[in-house]
């Protein structure tokens, strides 16, 4: 009888251990279908030749985002200003670059970043796999470069290995650049209950006060879609909505070197925005009770503010906390959540 239930025990911790085993293999080996599903209501992800999504290089372009090997002093890593309990997006107005030095604005989320026409808050540039260098040349980003970063790598077994398997060659500007750029197009989100919602046809997923706030957003009179439509709630044009009458940031106008595209910034997507504050590109409003107040009141006068839609909106304290409830529930707690997107080892 005792042999008995020791060779029962036995069979209980083999069937557990291989439970656990089955579970962590699930999540290491991970395929394109799991990591790319694109969520309903989403158009298809146009992938760069050359860079289609792979296993391998998504693996790559994971490690690189969080090893602060980037920065000029190694102090920070791509991660350090998106971070992943924030959808992708930094909690303060600067984000500290290498030296601890102040950056010169409030870090977006990443969030469906694959979907963007172009990058930056002014728009310079046109593909993901050229913003990746932006913040690593940047002085008061990483403050480096991609020739020493690669000679770093180099003198690394994993990522020499590993960029022979993902892209048939030693790390080098365009292994890192378009590793990167391959892992931050898997940061799909859209499975908050908006969605449930919308596109899954589960109609209790909102309450009372979050349907009437998705009517009013969606209303001639609140005008919200206007510039924050589609799947991604952005039309990704360059708006100037009045936030000053003198803006300490030029804007669009670095680029263009157009007056009439001074303090134009490009419009960001709403998803999960509950998660990402500061607001602005600056991140002077703390709170979403302050945005909400900004555009109720129609902003400053600017001769760049897009006044078509920037005005005073008249709404009530009631139609303001309903606005407010609908825009929390674009908030993807599944995304924020996914193991895949964590520095987990």
């Amino acid at each position: 009888m005792k042999r008995l239930r020791v060779g029962i025990l036995f069979v209980f911790v083999a069937i557990l251990l291989c439970a656990i085993s089955c579970r962590q293999n699930s999540f290491l080996k991970l395929g394109a279908p799991k990591l790319m599903a694109v969520p309903s209501g989403f158009p298809a992800i146009n992938f760069p030749k050359g860079n289609e999504f792979t296993k391998a290089r998504w693996e790559l372009g994971k490690k690189l985002f969080f090893d602060p090997i980037l920065s000029k002093d190694s102090s920070i890593s791509c991660a350090s200003c998106h971070l992943t309990q924030f959808a992708f997006s930094d909690t303060t107005a600067f984000s500290v670059g290498n030296g601890k030095l102040r950056g010169r604005g409030n870090s977006p989320s990443l969030a469906n970043i694959a979907y963007h026409p172009n990058f930056t808050r002014a728009g310079g540039v046109p593909t993901l796999e050229q913003q990746v260098l932006v913040p690593i040349q940047e002085h008061d980003e990483f403050n480096s470069n991609t020739l020493v970063i690669a000679e770093k790598l180099k003198q690394i077994p994993y990522y020499a290995q590993q960029a022979q398997k993902a892209y048939g060659r030693a790390p080098d500007a365009y292994v890192i650049t378009r590793a990167l750029a391959n892992f931050e197009r898997s940061l799909l989100s859209g499975n908050s209950r908006f969605d449930k919602y919308t596109y899954q046809g589960k109609k209790n997923a909102l309450n009372h006060s979050e349907r009437r706030g998705k009517d009013l957003f969606f209303s001639k009179k609140a005008n919200c879609s206007s510039c924050h439509n589609g799947f991604n709630f952005t039309n990704y044009a360059f708006e100037n909505n009045g936030l000053y009458t003198s803006y300490a940031d030029s804007g669009r106008l670095r680029l263009t070197s157009l007056e009439t595209d001074r303090a134009r910034f490009k419009v960001p997507s709403l998803r999960n925005i509950a998660l990402t504050a500061p607001y602005m590109h600056d991140g002077s409003l703390k709170t979403l009770e302050q945005v909400l107040e900004h555009y109720n009141s129609g902003g400053k006068v600017h001769k760049n503010k897009n006044s078509n839609f920037v005005k005073p909106l008249g709404l009530n304290n009631q139609e303001q906390k309903d606005l407010i409830a609908f825009l929390k529930c674009l908030t993807d707690n599944e995304f924020v959540k996914n193991r895949n997107f964590r520095n987990e080892e």
